[in-house]
């Protein structure tokens, strides 16, 4: 499609201007991959559009992309596509404090709406690790959580409205920003579909109010198992925190060497509870959680309700996975959940599958929901390394759907897990969602390539594959843009 990308140089120009199309090889390497690097493909062309406008004029066969910080390869591009970059579509175009909401431009972070909302009384409830840079667009295109998912949700919980491009260059609206479902959910649909469905070009999204109160509790442990013990006795006691965060030993060991954030030294693990609302409420919860982390075997804990103690505390969490740059020059960022009743199991399986292989796997999770983030580290450099690091990786998927769970928690399916989908969902299920995809994108233009494994094209029977002379079929597939198996 080389030629054919050429030709489109002096459209996307003049849609976008000279100055926002990048055709340069080295300045298109900038956009090889997400913040997911084992997988990489250069785009053979990027443009930036500033308006929604701009976005439904450029639509050909096209991935999007926001921040370029998610974790499953959703925003690798084409080598033969256009890769759409949202970046510079920012703007809050405002702060309605009195309905609690908020109107975005896809391209806008996820902190700078708190920020933005902070002197009204209110924030913006999800919170990726990532939030200084990741894009809400970004967000709503993998259903991010964060830390405060467990009490608060996830982004599709918080969005109100969509206007979005379809892959036909229509400029249209899923929902009208009351969060008010008539008829069947596309809103719900389209947020978590990984950029298949269309492009977002504005946000409506939820605000909510600042808590009157705000107290966390770090408490260390001697291993995961009692750390674990903890959550499921606070989560059986009633109480729904903010957050419930855990880290292992090794992971402790990189946030250290990375932000100093001077966690309890020998621990084997560190649990970190945050709890928000009415003061008279947290202060009764707050005794609980204390007395339960303790009765778990805490060896110490440390209480934090200055917001300059929080940020420290949480430092050593937030930084996680780049922390671990600091001690593997190379890792995987996994995202598997489990059932909290599981959590021990699981990570008993994790370390005895690290204690095989010799490969080491730091463990940073979301242990309220059990959103496991497992970090397998390795050394590209040595061969066989990557390998054992890829296998390790995958046989920790299988535990998790071993044990009830899913391949997914916040991060995506991508690229990098599609092959693990039959794993998980049968082929009426694969056939089911496909045919959603097919209802916005008949001609699989938007993101190919991502989420299945082997993507049954829009009026193809369902079964096995029929072979079919050269140059006949589905026009994607005379194209070359997808193949079937």
């Amino acid at each position: 499609m080389l030629g054919s990308i050429q030709e489109l140089v002096p459209r996307m120009r003049d849609i976008c201007g000279a100055r926002n199309v990048i055709t340069d090889p080295l300045e298109l390497r900038t956009y090889e991959c997400d913040g997911l690097t084992a997988h990489r493909s250069i785009p053979a062309l990027v443009v930036l559009p500033s308006c929604a406008a701009e976005v439904a004029a450029v639509v050909a066969a096209f991935v999007a992309r926001g921040s370029g910080t998610g974790l499953s390869g959703g925003a690798l591009p084409r080598q033969d596509g256009v890769l759409i970059v949202m970046s510079r579509m920012r703007a809050i175009i405002e702060i309605d404090a009195a309905s609690r909401r908020a109107v975005l431009e896809p391209g806008v972070t996820n902190l700078a709406v708190s920020k933005a909302a902070a002197p009204f009384g209110l924030f913006y409830a999800p919170d990726p690790s990532s939030q200084v840079v990741c894009s809400v667009g970004g967000n709503v295109a993998e259903n991010s959580g964060g830390a405060h998912c467990l009490k608060h949700g996830f982004t599709v919980n918080h969005v109100m409205g969509l206007e979005i491009v379809t892959p036909a260059g229509e400029l249209t609206w899923l929902g009208d920003g009351t969060g008010v479902c008539v008829g069947y959910d596309l809103l719900g649909a389209f947020t978590g579909s990984e950029g298949t469905l269309g492009i977002v070009t504005k946000i409506v999204v939820k605000l909510m109010p600042l808590p009157e109160t705000v107290h966390l509790i770090l408490a260390a442990y001697a291993t995961t198992s009692e750390g674990g013990q903890a959550v499921s006795d606070i989560i059986a006691a009633g109480i729904v925190p903010a957050a419930i965060e855990m880290m292992d030993a090794l992971a402790i060991e990189a946030a250290e060497a990375a932000v100093h954030c001077n966690y309890p030294a020998g621990a084997g693990a560190v649990l970190i509870v945050e709890l928000d609302g009415p003061t008279a409420e947290v202060e009764a919860e707050l005794a609980t959680v204390r007395s339960i982390c303790a009765a778990a075997g805490a060896t110490e804990i440390r209480a934090a309700d200055d917001p300059a103690e929080r940020a420290s505390i949480w430092a050593g969490r937030k930084s996680a996975f780049a922390a671990v740059g600091r001690i593997s020059p190379s890792f995987i960022v996994q995202d598997g959940v489990v059932p909290r009743t599981s959590l021990g199991a699981v990570l008993a399986k994790i370390a005895a599958l690290s204690a095989e292989s010799g490969v080491r796997v730091a463990n940073v999770f979301h242990a309220g929901d059990g959103n496991l983030h497992p970090l397998v580290l390795y050394d590209e450099s040595v061969p066989g390394q990557t390998r054992a690091a890829e296998e390790v990786s995958g046989r920790i998927l299988d535990a998790c759907l071993e044990h009830g769970g899913s391949i997914t928690g916040e991060h995506g399916v991508g690229v990098d897990k599609s092959k693990y989908m039959p794993k998980m969902f049968d082929a009426s299920d694969l056939d089911t969602m496909q045919l959603v995809r097919c209802a916005f994108d008949p001609a699989s233009l938007c993101n190919p390539g991502k989420i299945f494994p082997t993507p049954r094209l829009c009026g193809e029977v369902p079964g096995h594959h029929r072979a079919q002379s050269p140059g006949t079929g589905h026009q994607a597939v005379v194209a070359g843009q997808v193949e079937i198996f």
